[in-house]
């Protein structure tokens, strides 16, 4: 294989994975079929256990913290709220929206064990959720 087309072929490659991980990045921000009343959208989030605990990250851009609620549940973490459709998009001609709006909701499903949810906190658009291990059963 010669120079050139050793760089032609890594370049066809290059564009490739480009695409695919354009592809992957929009198919986490799907929108769910259902009816204005039911989640539109699930977010994308990080799970991490640690032995104290599990930090969970959930990516929210442009959702404000006093739309979001966490329930600690029987089978886990619900994280749900709205995300409202961005500033001036009602008066204005849209050319992309690509950040999902809407109602949303995400379920995690805890490892086992006992949690106590932790303060929260939102930095940079992404929720961060805190669960430590409950010192009453170990």
């Amino acid at each position: 294989m010669s120079r050139d087309e050793f760089n032609g072929w890594m370049w066809e490659e290059a564009q490739r994975l480009l695409e695919r991980a354009d592809r992957l990045q929009r198919r986490f921000f799907h929108p769910l079929p259902g009816s204005a009343q039911s989640p539109c959208w699930a977010p994308p989030v990080d799970v991490v256990e640690t032995a104290s605990g599990v930090t969970i990250v959930v990516a929210l851009p442009g959702v404000a913290a006093d739309r979001i609620q966490v329930r600690l549940e029987a089978d886990g973490l619900r994280i749900a709220g709205e995300r409202p459709l961005p500033m001036g998009a009602r008066e204005g001609r849209i050319h992309r929206l690509e950040i999902p709006f809407g109602r949303f909701e995400r379920r995690i499903v805890l490892p086992p064990g006992a949690w106590v949810l932790q303060p929260m906190q939102t930095v940079d658009g992404c929720l961060s959720i805190r669960l430590q291990r409950s010192p009453d059963v170990l």
